[in-house]
């Protein structure tokens, strides 16, 4: 869900272009995670409070835990966080954990998360990138798109269908054994 939370805050930043780039190296003992966006960006004074959970730009609510919980986790596991941005230009998440550390915290539903982001967001141009040590995986919205002619992403066999694609061939890598 950390990865999930983290896109969507791309989507609400109104990015264009929104990509994710995991290395699960487990020869480097190293799970990073990289989410960089062309959205608005955020002011150097903004960015230095982000990981202050009373700092958020949403209006709904007077708390945000995404960023907090994530450079938590991070420094809890072996790893660390680090975060670009840049008004007008959009940021760059970079975040990662030792790999075999006992609490890193599991992967969760990583395909489903991806498809739903793309099916909820169609006018969003995701790119996603899975490395492992046996191999690498690409999925791009843009060339889903063109692969089914005009069809939604938003339509449940559609969703089924890539949500088996995603599966498979994060299998094929040894995505996340």
């Amino acid at each position: 869900m950390h990865v999930y939370d983290l896109m969507e805050n791309s989507t609400a930043a109104q990015a264009k272009d929104v990509w994710l780039t995991i290395e699960d190296r487990i020869n480097d003992n190293l799970f990073r995670f990289t989410i960089r966006d062309n959205g608005k960006g955020m002011t150097p004074e903004f960015l230095a409070r982000v990981t202050d959970p009373y700092t958020t730009s949403r209006t709904t609510r007077k708390v945000g835990l995404g960023l907090p919980l994530i450079k938590m986790n991070t420094e809890n596991c072996g790893g660390g966080m680090t975060l670009a941005s840049e008004p007008g230009k959009g940021t760059t998440l970079c975040f990662w954990f030792q790999h075999d550390h006992l609490d890193r915290p599991p992967m969760g539903d990583l395909t489903g998360t991806l498809v739903m982001l793309a099916s909820q967001h169609e006018d969003i141009h995701f790119v996603f990138r899975y490395i492992t040590d046996r191999g690498e995986y690409l999925f791009d919205t843009d060339e889903i798109k063109e692969a089914l002619g005009g069809m939604s992403m938003n339509d449940l066999s559609i969703i089924r269908y890539l949500k088996e694609m995603v599966s498979e061939n994060l299998h094929d890598i040894g995505a996340n054994e």
